[in-house]
C-alpha cells in the first residue's frame, strides 16, 4: 500500500497521467474543505460585522465630539471672516477723515435699558479726552463722557438726555437731533412746518456747540409728518452708525487736541493704531 502511493506520487509529480483523476478528485473533495473552514469563516464574519453595543455607542460619542468641535471652528471662521469686514469699513472711514484717530473695542456696554453707554478699551494713557467724538464705520456715534487711566465711558446719541447739532446737508438748514432711548431713532424737534427737510435727507454734524467736527454723518430722515394745527413738523430720523452692532470703533482728536497730545501722536506712529489720512 505504501510502495502504491508513493509510486501514485511520484507519477503525480513528473508526469501529466493522473492530472484528469485529480480534477475529479478535487471536484469531490470541495465540500469537505467548506465544511472543515466553517468555523474559522463564522469567528472571522463574527469579529468583523458583530461589534459590541459599547463600542458602537463609544464611536458614535467620539464622532459627535469631532462634529461639534468641527461646527465651532466653521462658526468661528464666520465670525472672523465679518468682523474682517467690519474693521475694513472702518478703517476705509478713517482714510477720509481729515482729523487724526485711534481705533477702539467696546469692552462692555451699558446693562440699564435707559443708558445708553458704552465702555472703551482706551483712556487717558492713549490721550482720550471727555467730550472725544465716538465713530464707527457709517457715522457719529457719540461722544467720551468719563476718562480712566487704560478706559473710558462713551455716551450715545440716542440717549434720551443727549442732544446734538445737526444740518441738513442738501441744504444746510440747521435742527437740533435729541436721542429718545430708541437706538433705531432720533428725532427733530420744534422745526417749523415750512422748513425745507424730507425723507431721505441726510444729516451731519454742524459743529455749533464746538463738541463734534463740521460734517459727520449722524442720520437719515426716514419720516416728516406735517399737521396745519401744529406749529412744528414731527421729524423721525435714523442713526447712520449702527449702535447695536459696533464692536471697533474711532475716536477722532481734532488738530488742537492733537497738539496737546504729543505722546499719543508718538504712539500712534509708532504702533499703528493712529491712522493719518
Amino acid at each position: 500500500m505504501g510502495l502504491l502511493s508513493l509510486a501514485l506520487l511520484l507519477t503525480h509529480l513528473f508526469t501529466d497521467w493522473l492530472d484528469p483523476v485529480v480534477s475529479k478528485l478535487q471536484v469531490l473533495t470541495t465540500p469537505f474543505y467548506k465544511v472543515v473552514n466553517t468555523p474559522g469563516d463564522l469567528y472571522r464574519w463574527g469579529s468583523d460585522s458583530m461589534v459590541s453595543r459599547e463600542e458602537l455607542e463609544q464611536q458614535n460619542a467620539t464622532m459627535k465630539a469631532e462634529l461639534a468641535i468641527l461646527k465651532r471652528k466653521l462658526q468661528q471662521m464666520g465670525a472672523l471672516a465679518a468682523e474682517n469686514v467690519r474693521l475694513r469699513q472702518l478703517l476705509n472711514s478713517a482714510k477720509i477723515i481729515s482729523d487724526r484717530v485711534l481705533v477702539a473695542e467696546l469692552i462692555s456696554v451699558s446693562p440699564d435699558p435707559l443708558l445708553h453707554s458704552v465702555t472703551l478699551n482706551k483712556g487717558i494713557k492713549d490721550g482720550v479726552y471727555v467730550g472725544q467724538p465716538l465713530l464707527d464705520a457709517h457715522g457719529l456715534m457719540g461722544q467720551v463722557t468719563e476718562v480712566g487711566d487704560h478706559q473710558s465711558r462713551a455716551l450715545l446719541i440716542t440717549d434720551a438726555t443727549h442732544a446734538l447739532p445737526v444740518q441738513v446737508n442738501r441744504n444746510g438748514v440747521r435742527a437740533v437731533a435729541e436721542g429718545v432711548g430708541d437706538l433705531y431713532r432720533l428725532e427733530l424737534r420744534h422745526l417749523a412746518n415750512t422748513v425745507d427737510i424730507r425723507k431721505g435727507d441726510l444729516l451731519v454734524s454742524s459743529g455749533l456747540g464746538q463738541r463734534f467736527p463740521v460734517g459727520y454723518p449722524v442720520a437719515e430722515v426716514m419720516s416728516v409728518s406735517r399737521d396745519p394745527g401744529q406749529p412744528f413738523a414731527k421729524v423721525d430720523v435714523r442713526p447712520k452708525a449702527q449702535l447695536n452692532r459696533s464692536r471697533h470703533v474711532l475716536l477722532v482728536f481734532s488738530e488742537e487736541q492733537a497738539l496737546n497730545n504729543p505722546g499719543f501722536l508718538d504712539k500712534g506712529a509708532a504702533g499703528g493704531s493712529d491712522q493719518s489720512p
